[in-house]
C-alpha cells in the first residue's frame, strides 16, 4: 500500500510538472498583458512601481520552465539531490507568488488615487491632434471604454481644448458607435457616451490587477501540491531499502 502511495505521488508529480510548463506560458502571457495595458493607460497614473507584480510574474513564469524540467528528470530518476533542488526552488517561487499577491493588493488599492490625481491633468493637455500622446490616450480610452469626459461629457466644457476650439462640441471619440453623422456637438447629448471615464479606467486597472492576483494564487496552490508529492518521494529515498521492504512486506534474500 505504501509503494502504491509513492507511485501515485510520482505520477501526480510528473503530471504537475507538465502543468508547470503550461503555467509558465500563462504567467508570461498575464504579465505581458499587464504591460500592454499599462502602455494604453500609463498617462492616467504616474507610479511605475505598479508594474512590479507584472515583472515578477513574468520572471516566475520563466523560472517555471526550468522547474518543470528539473522536476520531471528528478522524479523519473528519483534523484535525491534533484528532488531537493526542486522542492527548494518551489518554496522560493511560492514565496515570490505570495509577494506578488500582496503587492497586487497594495497597488490595486492605490490605483484610484493615482487616476484621480492624474486624469484632470491629462484632459487639460488634450489638443485633438494625433501627434499629442495625451490626445491619443484619451481618444483610445473613450472609444475603448465607451465613456466621455472625466465624470461625464459636460467636463469637456472646462478644458483648454474646448475653450480654444469654440465650437460647442466634444471630441469625436465621445460619439456612440451606432450613431451615424455624430460630430460631438453638445446640442445633441443623446449621441454621446453618458458615463465618465475616470470610474471606468479605475475599474479596468483594478480588474487587470485582480487577474495577476488570482493567477498567482492559483499556481501557488498547485505548487503546494507539487511540494507535498516531492516530499513523499524524498522520504522514501531517505529511508532507504529497509523502509521499502517494510512497507511492501518483503524480506531480504
Amino acid at each position: 500500500m505504501g509503494q502504491c502511495g509513492i507511485t501515485s505521488s510520482k505520477t501526480v508529480l510528473v503530471f504537475l510538472n507538465l502543468i508547470f510548463w503550461a503555467a509558465a506560458g500563462v504567467l508570461c502571457y498575464v504579465g505581458a498583458y499587464v504591460f500592454i495595458t499599462y502602455d494604453d493607460y500609463d498617462h492616467f497614473f504616474e507610479d511605475v512601481y505598479t508594474l512590479i507584480p507584472a515583472v515578477v510574474i513574468i520572471a516566475v513564469g520563466a523560472l517555471l520552465f526550468i522547474i518543470g524540467l528539473i522536476g520531471c528528470c528528478a522524479t523519473v530518476r528519483e534523484s535525491y539531490c534533484g528532488l531537493t533542488t526542486f522542492v527548494v526552488i518551489l518554496v522560493l517561487v511560492f514565496m515570490t507568488e505570495v509577494a506578488v499577491v500582496v503587492l497586487g493588493y497594495v497597488y490595486r488599492a492605490k490605483v484610484e488615487n493615482e487616476v484621480n490625481t492624474s486624469i484632470k491633468k491629462v484632459y487639460d493637455e488634450y489638443n485633438g491632434t494625433n501627434s499629442n500622446a495625451q490626445s491619443r490616450a484619451i481618444d483610445y480610452v473613450q472609444r475603448q471604454l465607451q465613456c466621455c469626459g472625466i465624470h461625464n461629457y459636460s467636463d469637456w466644457q472646462y478644458t483648454h481644448w474646448y475653450e480654444e476650439s469654440k465650437n460647442n462640441s466634444v471630441p469625436i471619440s465621445c460619439c456612440k458607435t451606432n450613431i451615424g453623422g455624430c460630430t460631438g456637438s453638445l446640442t445633441r447629448p443623446e449621441d454621446l457616451y453618458q458615463e465618465g471615464c475616470e470610474a471606468l479606467v479605475v475599474k479596468k486597472l483594478k480588474e487587470i490587477m485582480m487577474y495577476v492576483i488570482w493567477t498567482a494564487l492559483t499556481f501557488a496552490a498547485i505548487q503546494v501540491l507539487g511540494m507535498l508529492c516531492a516530499c513523499v518521494v524524498l522520504c522514501r529515498r531517505s529511508r532507504g531499502p529497509n523502509y521499502e521492504l517494510l512497507i511492501t512486506g518483503g524480506t531480504y534474500a
